[in-house]
């Protein structure tokens, strides 16, 4: 995992984030459409969670090799490496989350695929006209969120403090269970998914986007990184 990926300002385009995806691409695709979605020139940034649940899952390397579209890494793609390389992950509880489809592929299979959502980044950042937004699957665990890219780039800091923060990274609900408006501080925004909300919640410049794209009665939100206002 590269860890940290930075993107330069999009001058020709629209860039937008969407939430958690889950195996439901036809979905998304019909939520671009709607959107008037332009391939050549606008960019969709997907806050992780790319695959289980959903009878799509298979198709993320399929969206990932598209030039227009850019991840990182989720809990969901967590798991995914832990049970191919690492074998640490309670096999009971990867199904319980949606890995069944996963588990029952062969094991190069497993291990191909585990690759490439495993070399997607744990944080990126993007240009803006306004500033800086930054994307996180589930919360920002420091207060900034230039320190948070500095600790977890530095080969300086404790292999240890870098684990714990990236659990934090790609688990945590502590701020949004917790309402907790204190925002992040060196960034414009940060855009997180992993939790399901109803609607877009902003709390202070913490924007929690998985409005339920794969759920029945849930649905995408193409969060605009200009005008940071949802469509």
């Amino acid at each position: 995992m590269s860890v940290f990926r930075h993107f330069e300002r999009n001058f020709v385009g629209r860039d937008f984030a969407v939430g958690d995806i889950h195996g439901h691409f036809t979905r998304l695709q019909a939520a671009l459409d709607a959107a008037g979605f332009v391939a050549e020139s606008d960019r969709l940034f997907s806050v992780g969670d790319l695959v289980d649940r959903g009878p799509e899952s298979i198709r993320a390397l399929e969206w990932l090799d598209r030039p227009w579209f850019f991840a990182i890494q989720g809990n969901h793609e967590d798991m995914a490496v832990r049970h191919a390389f690492e074998h640490s992950l309670d096999p009971d509880v990867y199904c319980s989350n949606g890995g069944a489809w996963f588990m029952a592929l062969p094991d190069f299979e497993q291990r191909r695929i585990a690759a490439r959502l495993g070399s997607l980044p744990l944080l990126a950042e993007i240009d803006t006209e306004y500033g800086p937004v930054g994307l996180v699957h589930a919360d920002c665990p420091l207060a900034s969120w230039t320190d948070l890219c500095e600790v977890m780039t530095s080969p300086d800091v404790p292999r240890r403090l870098r684990e714990r923060l990236k659990v934090v990274c790609q688990w945590s609900r502590e701020r949004i269970y917790a309402a907790d408006e204190r925002g992040v501080a060196g960034v414009r925004a940060v855009i997180v998914g992993h939790t399901p909300v109803r609607q877009v919640a902003a709390l202070g410049n913490v924007y929690h986007i998985d409005t339920g794209g794969w759920l029945e009665a849930g649905h995408f939100t193409l969060l605009d990184l200009h005008t940071l206002q949802a469509g």
